[in-house]
């Protein structure tokens, strides 16, 4: 969806609008028509979706070309909702509705009873009004507790009080489907709802008419429904029923990130970050965010959520920042020291093997230590950290922590005399201009020594961190 709204249309009668020259379209063909047209002109019809460009975009695209409801399936964090919430780009900016009708019913097609009467009265003077494309897109997230009358409808006692009919169309409150005419409705984790109330959205998917307390009201709706479901729930906690499934036309699996490449440019574009996370970390982040779903003793039934890898970086810029606000630190920069509140704070965000109770912590510290030494090694390679080493152990050792600034930490830094050259290659090696930076970019290589078993590391009581 383009970030600048235009004007509203001028037309406000049905006459007004037919003069405009204005031509009716199903939600299925706006859809179809503005997907091609944007691919036509080679333009990205899914701003800020990642990773999926030749998996899971071009079966959607199929899928929405063909006029289908589609479901997506996949673990959770995988950006399903995001990619359907996309989908309001590909409606029309601006489409008018009769003035008041509670379905925002086309002016050239009524489809209540109370809107036919209206347009047989006032022909071409009937009044219309123009919704944006964000006003036709509805969701709604699948509970236990949700229930016939949520989705489809039910009677409204209020309106039967007013002295209508109880078998009169007109005393029906309409539920979410409908009032998603000519829209857009997304239900998500699908499997949730109870068997009963998937069976209450068949004839709205199929017939386009809705059945409530025994008699039928035909409403032929215009309505795109997707939903989206975790495999796991698909076949155990809970289910699709078979019928509904037929319904679906599409059925589309997404997946994680398939390159680290996109895995840190989901971080980068989902974390709001509170200090600078410098790229090297953030490549840590992603690479343990992968090694965390592809380790045996994380349940992947569960899967490992994109909000893992987005927190762990969220919550690394906040230590800088908490580091940088007590030593006042006029830019705050993160740093290796950084990373050791991330496995406390996010074990629970990873479901483990019952196998492996009491070793979460060490599982995950083990995980992050693998990940900072391939990323050690992406970086790094290729320098000869010898006199870095010899200065080490001939010299005072260097101290870092989160209360150490990044000046304390370059000043301890062995002589310059034996090790200029070598700091300022990798200072070069990551862009390091500031001194935060390079304090960062210098705290990488000590620790990558470290776990290559050429220096050592202790911690003490204080939270500070001596290698040497």
């Amino acid at each position: 969806m383009t970030a600048e709204t235009t004007e509203t249309p001028t037309p406000r009668t049905v006459g007004e609008l037919r003069a405009s020259g204005h031509i009716q379209r199903s939600i299925k063909d706006e859809i179809r028509n503005n997907l091609l047209t944007a691919l036509r002109e080679g333009r990205d019809p899914w701003p800020g979706i990642l990773g999926f460009e030749s998996t899971v975009i071009p079966l959607l695209e199929r899928a929405l070309i063909a006029g289908h409801d589609v479901v997506m399936l996949g673990e959770r964090g995988q950006g399903k909702t995001r990619l359907l919430r996309t989908l309001v780009g590909l409606l029309d900016e601006w489409t008018p509705v009769i003035a008041g009708s509670e379905l925002d019913e086309h002016p050239y097609e009524p489809i209540t009873p109370a809107s036919i009467r209206r347009s047989a009265d006032l022909g071409d003077d009937l009044p219309i009004e123009w919704r944006h494309r964000s006003e036709r897109y509805s969701e709604k997230l699948a509970t236990p507790d949700t229930s016939v009358a949520d989705l489809v409808g039910d009677v409204d006692p209020m309106k039967v009080a007013e002295g209508r009919n109880l078998g009169d169309p007109e005393t029906i409150h309409f539920g979410l489907i409908p009032r998603g005419h000519r829209g857009i409705v997304a239900i998500n984790e699908l499997p949730d709802l109870s068997e009963r109330i998937q069976v209450s959205m068949l004839n709205v998917m199929e017939e386009r008419d809705i059945q409530i307390r025994g008699y039928t009201l035909r409403l032929p709706l215009d309505v795109v429904l997707v939903a989206s479901a975790n495999p796991e729930d698909y076949t155990n906690r809970g289910r699709i029923i078979t019928p509904l499934k037929d319904r679906f036309g599409a059925e589309i699996r997404t997946h994680y990130p398939l390159e680290l490449a996109d895995e840190i440019a989901v971080i980068e574009q989902e974390a709001d970050l509170t200090a600078t996370v410098p790229q090297h970390l953030l490549e840590i982040i992603a690479r343990f965010t992968r090694l965390v779903r592809d380790n045996p003793a994380i349940d992947q039934r569960s899967g490992v959520s994109a909000r893992f890898s987005i927190a762990a970086a969220e919550t690394v810029a906040a230590a800088a920042l908490h580091r940088s606000t007590i030593l006042g630190e006029d830019v705050p920069v993160a740093r290796i020291v950084d990373l050791t509140s991330v496995v406390e704070v996010l074990r629970g965000k990873v479901e483990f093997e019952s196998g492996e109770e009491g070793r979460e912590v060490e599982i995950l510290e083990h995980l992050l230590r693998r990940a900072t030494a391939d990323t050690v090694r992406e970086y790094l390679a290729g320098i000869d950290m010898a006199p870095l080493v010899t200065a080490l152990d001939s010299g005072e050792p260097v101290v870092t922590g989160d209360r150490v600034r990044a000046a304390e930490l370059l000043a301890s830094l062995p002589s310059p005399d034996s090790t200029s050259d070598v700091l300022d290659e990798i200072a070069e090696r990551f862009d390091a201009d500031t001194e935060g930076e390079r304090a960062s970019a210098l705290e990488l290589a000590l620790e990558g020594l470290f776990l290559a078993r050429r220096i050592g590391k202790e911690a003490d009581d204080t939270g500070q961190t001596i290698y040497g």
